[in-house]
């Protein structure tokens, strides 16, 4: 009795998912695990010309002024928006305008670059925006050189608790 009771249950659970996959086909209008392709929205007309793609420091003493700027104009036909800056490691500080930049107009991008690194300098900047063109990756390249070390001599004073000659 067990063994018709259970091929029965079997049997059963097997025509019931059977039935369940009938019915079905790929163009039937249900969404059967296909991406759907949503419409695109159109491509910008915005687009970002640089004045310069690299600015080279050349050497600079440590400490020194580490600032440069690129200017940049706004060539498309729609209001450009930059919406990240950002430089490839935390010695590189890059500053964008936050506002659009309208159709023919111009502003800068500054950056930062900390001198207290002695050494060769090759950092980028990354421009996202909605320009056409895509993102703009900057350039910054130079040699940061030491300052010299000032060394101190002491100054020649009398010692104190020397003996003093006595006149007599």
């Amino acid at each position: 009795m067990k063994k018709i009771v259970l091929t029965l249950g079997l049997f059963a659970g097997l025509s019931a998912f059977s039935f369940a996959q009938e019915g079905h086909s790929a163009n039937d209008g249900h969404n059967h695990g296909t991406a759907v392709q949503q419409p695109t929205a159109p491509a910008s007309t915005a687009d970002i010309k640089m004045d310069k793609m690299v600015h080279d420091y050349g050497n600079v003493m440590q400490g020194g002024n580490g600032e440069c700027e690129f200017k940049f104009t706004n060539n498309g036909k729609e209001p450009l928006v930059i919406t990240n800056c950002m430089g490839s490691c935390g010695c590189t500080v890059p500053q964008c305008p936050k506002e659009p930049i309208l159709p023919g107009k111009s502003s800068v991008i500054k950056v930062k670059y900390d001198t207290n690194r002695v050494g060769g300098i090759y950092k980028t900047v990354t421009v996202n925006s909605n320009a056409k063109s895509g993102n703009v990756v900057l350039t910054i390249k130079g040699n940061v050189e030491a300052k010299p070390v000032e060394e101190t001599f002491p100054e020649n004073k009398t010692p104190t608790g020397a003996p003093v000659e006595k006149k007599g």
